[in-house]
């Protein structure tokens, strides 16, 4: 594995999973694939969960962590080949790409969509950028349009919590927002979960508010979120904006945050999401609080998805 973008640049999905899950059984087993070697991390946005756990699985294998925040410490970076820079940008990332591959042996990238123009933003330039000038592999700390290690993090903890002779029903439900949220999230998840191929696919959310087919495509898509939710046995809640009306949010949908009562038709489901969750709005509070709710969980397993992705590059 050169790069990690999407689930198309992974060849095996389950033997990373299990590879995961190794790690998560033996964090230290495997200290020498980056012995010497730097991982730069370079944000453009807040970061929490991913910042911290992709720090700690670099250690874990023996890496070095340098973490910059080029959106508040670094110069405005110029993507447009081509471009006159009279303008706000300082920087070119044809010259810093190139800095980048020279102190660093794996560059991780976050970076979030304006949801203005919605072809700016799926083009997936500055990541695309990065890949072309840098000339070392690039992980993706979530972009524009995706979220891999977010993916990869879910399918480890439905593999490792359902161990029934069958394939789950996993529904992916919309949820309310006070703002603009990116369908990254719920792009990557729903790209994830098709090709892995191992569950009963569902996704709930109102109409104009589908997905870009692109990403959806092999799944169920309902517009009645209770009848997505019967005999579910994962329900992970997650936001987005409107592909169609790029960047619109819904009004009046506060009908759409999960409940208590809304899991009475599931199979007894175990409740998901990437976090951070505004309470009450996406999820109510007796639901994160309760027995149903698997988030902190699934944050944790977001170390053991790094470890995995990260030595499987080192290793590539």
């Amino acid at each position: 594995m050169k790069n990690f973008i999407s689930v198309k640049d992974v060849p095996d999905i389950k033997g990373l999973v299990n590879k995961a899950l190794q790690y998560k059984a033996d964090p230290f087993v495997d200290k020498m694939p980056g012995s010497n070697k730097r991982i730069g991390m370079l944000f453009m946005n807040p970061s929490m969960r991913t910042r911290i756990s992709t720090q700690i699985a670099a250690q874990n294998l023996g890496m070095q962590a340098i973490v910059f925040n080029i959106d508040k410490e670094g110069w405005k970076l110029e993507t447009e080949e081509g471009a006159i820079m009279n303008g706000t940008t300082v920087e070119h990332i044809m010259d810093a790409a190139p800095v980048f591959g020279a102190y660093f042996d794996i560059l991780c990238v976050r970076t979030f969509p304006q949801l203005e123009n919605r072809d700016a933003d799926y083009s997936e330039q500055l990541i695309q950028s990065l890949i072309k000038y840098s000339g070392i592999p690039v992980v993706s700390l979530e972009s524009a349009t995706l979220h891999p290690l977010q993916s990869l993090t879910d399918i480890i903890t439905i593999t490792e919590l359902f161990q029934q002779q069958r394939k789950p029903k996993v529904v992916l439900t919309w949820a309310p927002h006070i703002k603009p949220i990116p369908q990254c999230v719920g792009n990557s998840f729903a790209q994830w979960v098709n090709v892995w191929g191992e569950a009963d696919f569902v996704i709930a959310n109102p109409e104009g508010f589908d997905l870009k087919e692109e990403f959806t495509n092999g799944a169920t898509i309902l517009h009645d979120q209770q009848e997505a939710l019967k005999d579910a046995d994962f329900v992970y809640v997650k936001n987005w904006s409107s592909y169609e009306d790029y960047g619109a949010v819904k009004q009046g949908a506060e009908d759409w945050m999960l409940s208590n009562d809304k899991l009475n038709v599931t199979n007894v489901a175990k409740v998901m999401h990437c976090l951070p969750v505004r309470r009450n709005v996406e999820l109510s509070d007796e639901v994160l609080n309760g027995n149903n709710s698997i988030v902190t969980h699934q944050a944790s397993n977001r170390v053991w998805a790094a470890q995995a992705v990260l030595a499987e590059i080192l290793k590539g």
